[in-house]
């Protein structure tokens, strides 16, 4: 049974978090809230992992087992503007907790109060506060900072918040549980010309919405139906006046998929048809392809005892069937690629709780904060039995 003044104190510390929202590996004021909670218990801390991240280390009354375990929260903040009315609103212009990292933190913060308090359990917990996942790979970061060396573990665990799923819910998936995400700059190089004397350039222009047609063809003709795959253009510039083709277009996007093997077959397509969509039109283009998180594979194992633990907070109803895993990336898969991981999703959504991830209207609903302690702290209790 966990203590009211104890999660209203993490209720506060999230909402704190939230009004002052860090971007990747600038999150110095909250790390530092966090070695401040867990040393005030006797919490081993090491500060400065990966840049701005924080380890925490928990030994139980016992070691004797060997077992060690790394739960992971993430830290950072988005740049994009906070629309609510609330009172903890950011501070910061242009920055927000868009995707609830702020109650991922406090909901590690509290489960690590109370597993220090008892340490009843035999072995390990490494706890890691990860910077920079939004998009700047800050667990890659931490394992390049000799993370493992430093504090070998037997498995990772991970949670995030899900809206679109009722409060008080959670999945598990096994296997293919969150996309890989690579990003793309096509440069279209043609020859600009006077827009009334269009048989004397290369439209560069007209390539290039070809080519966004095109890169559509791939998913839909070069995969297998059942596998699921996502190529997505999201800018295009190019060109300044009404009546001036441009020399040169630029589009940019990214490239999306569970399997590793559609992955490659989704960079080596774009590459080919971008080229030949391009010579088509006596265009030429420079692509760059640049790889980013890999997929986020859920040891099946592991997510049965994951599953087995969230049934015991929510209740076996509660832990939904059915689920699709998710086209959005998340850099945990780079913890999972190491060792054997697992990433859960609680879900976020209330009367008062309903827009999505990344929206300006977000907020983190502080109602699943004790879901996560929860889940945390039964969770060791299940793989560190004393």
């Amino acid at each position: 049974m966990q203590r009211e003044d104890h999660i209203l104190s993490l209720v506060e510390l999230r909402r704190d978090i939230h009004r002052h929202p860090e971007l990747a590996f600038q999150e110095r004021r909250t790390a530092a809230l966090v070695a401040e909670r867990l040393g005030a218990l006797g919490i081993e801390v090491h500060t400065g992992i990966g840049r701005t991240g924080v380890v925490g280390v928990i030994e139980g009354k016992s070691t004797a087992s060997g077992r060690r375990i790394a739960l992971r929260a993430d830290m950072d903040a988005l740049q994009m503007p906070d629309h609510k009315s609330v009172a903890h609103h950011s501070t910061y212009d242009n920055h927000m907790h868009g995707c609830g990292h702020d109650g991922h933190t406090a909901m590690l913060v509290g489960a690590a109060e109370v597993l220090a308090r008892s340490r009843e359990f035999d072995g390990t917990v490494v706890l890691i506060f990860q910077p920079a996942e939004e998009g700047a790979g800050g667990a890659k970061a931490m394992l390049d900072d000799r993370l493992l060396e430093r504090f070998p573990v037997d498995s990772f665990w991970g949670l995030h918040n899900w809206p679109g799923m009722p409060t008080g819910t959670a999945v598990v998936h096994s296997g293919e549980t969150m996309a890989a995400v690579d990003y793309f700059d096509i440069e279209i190089i043609g020859k600009g010309c006077h827009g009334g004397m269009p048989q004397e350039g290369v439209d560069a222009v007209l390539a290039a919405c070809h080519i966004v047609t095109a890169l559509q063809s791939i998913p839909a003709r070069n995969i297998h139906p059942q596998d699921s795959a996502v190529i997505g253009v999201a800018k295009i510039h190019g060109g300044d006046e009404y009546h001036v083709h441009p020399n040169r277009l630029a589009l940019s996007g990214s490239v999306r998929a569970h399997k590793e093997s559609v992955r490659q077959l989704l960079e080596t397509r774009l590459h080919d048809v971008a080229r030949s969509v391009a010579a088509a039109f006596g265009a030429s283009v420079d692509v760059r392809y640049r790889r980013n998180y890999p997929p986020t594979i859920n040891d099946a194992s592991l997510a049965d005892i994951a599953r087995e633990v969230a049934a015991s907070v929510v209740g076996k109803k509660n832990v939904l069937q059915g689920h699709l895993p998710s086209m959005a990336a998340e850099d945990f898969s780079y913890f999972a690629r190491e060792k054997p991981g697992c990433y859960v999703w609680f879900g976020n959504d209330d009367e008062g709780h309903t827009h999505s991830l990344h929206h300006p209207l977000y907020d983190f609903n502080d109602g699943i904060i004790p879901l996560g302690v929860a889940y945390w702290t039964q969770l060791v209790a299940r793989l560190l039995p004393v």
